[in-house]
């Protein structure tokens, strides 16, 4: 009986105990946690209401935007700043020779010094006589007031430069179809970033273009005009690294009739290690191309600084393409310009375009008579 007695009371004490914990266990709505272990905080219970709210719709992904395009100067803005950073040059053979040529006395050693000035600038050994026997004719006192030296130093470098000569872009076709612009020089002459610089002056002119990237053997090439097309808003048609020049061309040129524009603008390779292999090359580019639609124009790059190995080059592709115009890269004035005339007269075809710097708006159709205006200063 004593035996019944206290377990009674030990499981009455362990009931009451057990009620005491749940009670306080309900008092601080929380568990506790494990010894020794880091908090561990339960997801935010659900509101009765919330499970018959309907699913919040997801945000619209924005539209991928359009890349910005650059927005390229107008050409008669582009002519001015080149001419003004032409006639800021400094060492301009133009103002070598006013500077001679406006002495009190102009004997012997003067002229011989003209006639040096002119030849160090790569005018050349004939223009440079010539030019020399016009200016002691011109400038030899004869009874009354001798001429203004500069008016007749400028008169005889206009002559010299070419007036007369055609320099228009031949960019547009016949019969609906676009003009195709062949684009020809070694590599290093900036003849890539012309081709870019080109597409840039007639997208200013709202004209509609199409790039062909045929210098497969060099990827940079490809990349650099890549990135020019993306910079101006212009289709740029590539092939594989190594690839068929020629079928790049013809892809781009047949992009460009399909698609109507105005203008394809085409790179080529500029490798003169074999003159017999740059003509093949050149020569089934022009071929393949003019299966879709006539070439209108063959410009030739030469960097201006290069002086008498320009010419060599210059003389080089005019023997295997029909060259067309020049453009001169990195003329700044200095004792180089002369290269203007001495090219002109090595090829028989006119300087078209100049370039004077390395920015995208750094090209402009030369002007004879602002060119030799920024000469003289």
């Amino acid at each position: 009986m004593g035996e019944w007695l206290y377990l009674v009371i030990a499981i009455a004490v362990a009931g009451v105990a057990l009620l005491v914990g749940l009670l306080a266990r309900g008092r601080s709505g929380r568990s506790v946690p494990p010894a020794g272990g880091t908090d561990v905080v339960a997801p935010p219970s659900t509101a009765p209401e919330d499970l018959d709210a309907a699913p919040a719709e997801a945000a619209p992904a924005p539209a991928p935007t359009a890349p910005a395009l650059d927005k390229p100067e107008g050409t008669a803005s582009r002519m001015q700043r080149l001419r003004a950073r032409l006639a800021g040059s400094q060492g301009g053979f133009g103002r070598g020779l006013l500077a001679l040529l406006s002495r009190d006395k102009l004997d012997e050693d003067t002229w011989e010094s003209i006639e040096d000035t002119l030849l160090t600038a790569d005018v050349g050994v004939a223009p440079t006589q010539q030019v020399v026997d016009n200016l002691r004719t011109r400038l030899r006192v004869e009874g009354g007031e001798s001429p203004d030296p500069r008016t007749v130093l400028r008169e005889e470098l206009v002559e010299l430069v070419g007036p007369d000569l055609d320099r228009r872009l031949r960019i547009t076709g016949e019969d609906g179809r676009p003009g195709v612009v062949l684009v020809v020089g070694v590599n290093g002459s900036g003849k890539t970033t012309t081709v870019g610089k080109i597409a840039r002056i007639l997208v200013a002119e709202d004209k509609s273009v199409v790039l062909g990237a045929a210098d497969t053997f060099r990827a940079a090439a490809v990349d650099q005009l890549a990135t020019w097309g993306e910079r101006v808003g212009v289709e740029v048609v590539r092939g594989p690294e190594g690839g068929d020049p020629a079928s790049v061309a013809f892809d781009a040129v047949k992009s460009g009739v399909d698609r109507g524009v105005d203008t394809v603008i085409v790179d080529t390779a500029g490798r003169l290690q074999n003159k017999a292999g740059l003509m093949d090359e050149l020569g089934k580019v022009k071929r393949v191309i003019e299966k879709q639609a006539p070439v209108t124009e063959v410009l030739l790059v030469l960097d201006a600084t290069t002086g008498q190995n320009g010419l060599i080059q210059a003389r080089v592709f005019s023997e295997v393409v029909d060259v067309t115009g020049i453009v001169l890269t990195k003329l700044d004035g200095s004792a180089k310009g002369g290269i203007v005339v001495a090219v002109q007269r090595e090829l028989g075809v006119p300087v078209k375009l100049v370039g004077l710097g390395e920015g995208p708006d750094d090209l402009a159709p030369f002007d004879a008579g602002a060119f030799v205006d920024a000469l003289l200063g």
